[in-house]
């Protein structure tokens, strides 16, 4: 097939699969979307301060970051209510706000009416007794509204909260401290954590009412009917299959239509964000794939390299190496596969390598040594000793040893050449010595004492293999052998 047709044909796939993966798109854009409306919701009750007030708090700084307050809408799908006690210390001081200005434009000195003074500061101590805030575990809230006003008051947080509010809310403290900044404090400090709190019903269930279920039935119906198709689509496609094994091949996406454990949607989702090329999900898997092998790998290669080690000792312990020698020197027993005795054809190849391309590149080098023993051995001589001081003895002496050592070589080289020339008899004979030779070194090793001397040697250097060098693999930087090995496939 040409370059032009692979492309072409690829181009043919591409628009086939088209339609397909719009799909996949369409069906990944309805899985995050869903996705984020369950994040939503399953974070809306610990942060429903949020979205009651749109505020983020830093110190004693807040920052209006949300325009409009959601919870009217969503507290219903929580199954939220005020809290009765409290949203009636509320109306009390939104009653006694509005009684108070409208006094005050009647007359300016006119003073804030007591009775509803009284009220609120009776409603002040049922609310610390009685702790509205428990219902929906905010008691917190109720410490801090106790310590800010403590704070306030007495500048003290071990004071009374009770005498705190009894103070705040008379007619004494009013007049004397500036109405109209008290009540400036009160709705902007203690309001808005008063309005915090809320109550929600509990079901038959023992658990909170919770109507998020009718929201997500839909797009849950979407996946369980999307589920239904896939799973059909590949019980058609591969034969074989049955229904259940088919449902297996996408498990992940049960996730999307079940409604416990709503937050393993992220994993579907995930997967079909891929699946669809909307996010490129390759180099994600390739640093968590890595960052997962660098924390387990030292582990691994050590217990896998100590298990080997332990093993070879064990068999080593049980006698292998006796069964062995048994085998091999039991020709009767012995299959060979093809006719021919490997070990003789291994020494005739080293031989040949030996003396046709390694010899003669070193042949200066073999020549310089016999030389020099030469030379050594002539000058050591009794004879040579006597006559070395004749004239031209020296010149001779190497002209000499020069001219043995080259002679030397060639011949050796020359009879070497010759042994390895095509010859029956001469590979015959070397069979029958490598053969001989196995033997009678097997049936020395054989010998019991000599068989647990080799066992007892080759333990203890593994046991010092173990202690000396797979210890140390654990203090190789696996991130070193990572990092290599990302370069290796880059070159590739």
């Amino acid at each position: 097939m040409t370059l032009i047709e692979i492309k072409a044909n690829k181009s043919v796939r591409n628009k086939k699969n088209k339609p397909y993966l719009r799909f996949e798109k369409l069906m990944a854009i309805l899985a995050v979307s869903n996705l984020l409306f369950v994040l939503f919701d399953l974070t809306y009750i610990p942060l429903r301060n949020f979205w009651l007030q749109g505020k983020i708090g830093f110190l004693n700084y807040s920052i209006r970051v949300l325009p409009i307050n959601i919870t009217p809408v969503y507290d219903f799908v929580k199954g939220i209510e005020p809290n009765r006690y409290t949203q009636e210390y509320l109306d009390q001081i939104a009653e006694f706000e509005a009684e108070y200005n409208k006094l005050k434009q009647e007359n300016p000195k006119a003073l804030p009416p007591e009775d509803q003074l009284k009220i609120l500061r009776d409603l002040s101590v049922e609310m610390i007794d009685t702790d509205p805030f428990a219902v929906v575990n905010k008691t917190g809230t109720l410490e801090k509204i106790k310590n800010d006003m403590r704070m306030y008051i007495f500048e003290d947080k071990e004071a009374s909260a009770k005498d705190s509010f009894r103070t705040f809310w008379s007619q004494e403290y009013l007049v004397n401290n500036d109405i109209d900044k008290q009540l400036t404090f009160f709705n902007n400090k203690i309001k808005p954590l008063i309005e915090t709190n809320y109550f929600r019903p509990t079901g038959e269930n023992g658990e909170f009412i919770d109507y998020f279920w009718l929201l997500d039935l839909f797009p849950a119906g979407v996946f369980f009917l999307e589920f239904l198709g896939r799973t059909w689509y590949i019980k058609i496609r591969h034969k074989g299959l049955n229904w259940f094994d088919a449902m297996l091949w996408r498990w992940y996406d049960i996730f999307l239509f079940i409604p416990m454990f709503q937050w393993l949607r992220v994993i579907p989702v995930t997967i079909r964000l891929h699946q669809s090329e909307l996010v490129d999900m390759k180099t994600i898997q390739k640093q968590a794939s890595q960052g997962f092998v660098a924390s387990i790998a030292e582990d691994i290669t050590e217990v896998i390299l100590i298990r080997l080690v332990n093993q070879v000792q064990g068999s080593i312990k049980e006698g292998e190496i006796t069964k062995f020698l048994s085998q091999t020197s039991n020709q009767a027993s012995y299959i060979d596969l093809n006719q021919t005795n490997e070990t003789a054809e291994i020494i005739k190849l080293m031989a040949k390598l030996t003396i046709n391309q390694v010899m003669p590149k070193i042949r200066t080098e073999i020549e310089a040594l016999l030389k020099y023993n030469f030379d050594k051995l002539i000058q050591e001589s009794p004879v040579y000793k006597q006559i070395q001081s004749l004239p031209g003895i020296d010149d001779f002496q190497k002209n000499l040893t020069t001219e043995i050592t080259k002679q030397i070589y060639q011949i050796v080289h020359t009879t070497l050449s010759s042994l390895l020339e095509e010859d029956p008899v001469f590979d015959k004979l070397l069979e029958q010595l490598v053969g001989s030779f196995s033997n009678a070194i097997g049936s020395e090793i054989k010998a019991k004492q000599s068989i647990d001397q080799l066992e007892s040697l080759l333990v203890d250097l593994l046991e010092e293999i173990k202690i000396n060098y797979i210890s140390r693999l654990s203090q190789e930087d696996v991130e070193d052998i990572l990092e290599q090995t990302r370069a290796l496939h880059q070159k590739v």
